[in-house]
């Protein structure tokens, strides 16, 4: 147990150092688009802080209008009413304006404006046009109370957890049967995202809809986790290399990677073609849009699955046996091989879903894995080295505190709170929550 955490410290300092010359510049952006999904050009959108005037811009013929900003915070982003065109409204009274934007550092934020034909509709509870992703909850606002921003940060650390964990179980799983700490797995949520939005923004040819391109994105993952094992993983495992060497070889591949999808890719952010702007339902102090439940209850019934797998089946026994001990599982008949490749098709089947979701969520990047890369070896630390039930425990509670504590502190320090939150459970349970205690020596 000594030499796996270890093992994992190491691979957390070197996620950490590099994680500064890959930030991005912040800003905020979006696509305007009337009721019937037309894109609305010749509108200013007007980004502020603290009063004072950062940037805007015009939407274009697309629709699109992107504004830089100087830094990480909040913002106000306010739509120019007597620039739309005639007939046109914000959905809701007040609606032209969203205070307190968060822009976490080195992200873009996508920022909605919903419209409608007619009068608008009374303000009640948050507006439509939140900002796009599971970070920073709705607009702060000092009438509202406590408790209902509580509630509205805990549903959506319940969907970020949740989005973690689909993305860290077959991480865990992987560590659990082979001891390989994976750091290229981030890139592996992140070409699940791309492959989904380059078939369903019609890139390559006909524009798929994203439920079937969405199979086929899963299908993908898993076929490129199986090609990652037979023809890399296994050949060295036999040729005897070390452990620390494929942690080495896992970073080459995750920059190898990085940088292909950069090249394709690009370096701007690209929402999916399908279900950006969605109306808001409101549940007493709790608003969320279809999309995120959606996301949210797929993520947990896909979780329960997975769990249910491992516990009822014949290969998830043989997941479970050979992450106890390879040893004695490989001595009692088990193909070792085999399970092991059928644990890389699950991680890269469930990576490429996390992807998919994560980018529903926010939005597809090129280093969007990249970045949720050390939470989810933080959920696998917090929840126990190798269990994948740990891993769904832990996953929840970095996403829970990552969102609740935007309440207390500043929105750039979200991940921070994390960190902490696992620094104090592993020094009052170094195993972690679901991790069995070893005696060493």
């Amino acid at each position: 147990m000594k030499g796996r955490v270890a093992t994992l410290a190491l691979a957390l300092g070197v996620l950490l150092a590099p994680a500064a010359a890959d930030a991005q510049g912040e800003s905020v952006h979006g696509t305007l688009r009337a009721p019937d999904g037309k894109a609305v050009a010749g509108v200013t959108v007007t980004a502020t802080r603290n009063g004072a005037e950062i940037g805007k811009d015009t939407t274009a013929s697309e629709g699109k209008w992107e504004i830089p900003l100087p830094g990480a915070g909040r913002y106000t982003i306010t739509l120019d009413v007597a620039t739309l065109p005639a007939g046109l409204n914000p959905a809701r009274e007040g609606g032209q304006t969203l205070r307190n934007v968060p822009v976490p550092d080195g992200e873009s934020r996508t920022v909605i404006f919903q419209l409608t034909r007619g009068t608008p509709a009374p303000a009640t509870g948050p507006g439509p046009g939140q900002p796009g992703g599971g970070g920073g909850g709705p607009p702060q606002n000092a009438a509202t109370p406590w408790l209902d921003r509580f509630a509205q940060l805990l549903v959506e650390g319940i969907k970020f957890g949740s989005i973690i964990a689909i993305t860290a179980v077959g991480l865990s799983l992987i560590f659990g049967t082979t001891g390989l700490i994976n750091f290229a797995h981030g890139e592996l949520v992140t070409l699940g995202a791309t492959v989904a939005f380059i078939l369903n923004a019609s890139v390559l040819g006909p524009q798929l809809q994203l439920i079937p391109a969405v199979l086929v994105t899963v299908a993908f993952g898993a076929a490129f986790g199986g090609v990652l094992e037979l023809g890399l993983w296994q050949p060295l495992r036999r040729r005897g290399i070390g452990r620390i060497q494929l942690f080495i070889v896992s970073i080459g591949l995750s920059l190898l990677i990085r940088q292909i999808i950069l090249v394709l890719f690009g370096t701007r952010p690209q929402p999916y073609a399908d279900y950006t702007i969605q109306q808001e339902w409101h549940w007493g102090p709790v608003s969320i849009t279809l999309r995120d439940l959606v996301i949210t209850v797929l993520s947990l019934l896909v979780l329960a699955g997975v769990a249910l797998m491992l516990q009822r089946t014949r290969t998830g026994k043989a997941i479970r046996a050979v992450s106890d001990n390879r040893d004695l599982a490989e001595s009692s008949g088990i193909d070792v091989s085999r399970v092991i490749l059928n644990v890389w098709l699950l991680a890269g089947g469930l990576a490429a879903l996390g992807g998919v979701f994560f980018g529903l969520a926010q939005l597809v990047s090129w280093d969007m894995g990249f970045r949720l890369l050390l939470l989810m070896f933080a959920a696998v630390i917090l929840g126990g080295l190798g269990t994948a039930y740990g891993v769904i425990a832990g996953s929840l509670v970095v996403g829970i505190v990552a969102q609740v504590s935007t309440i207390w502190f500043p929105v750039e320090l979200q991940n921070a709170w994390a960190l902490l939150v696992l620094i104090l459970v592993l020094l009052v349970r170094p195993q972690g929550i679901f991790g069995q205690r070893e005696r060493v020596g």
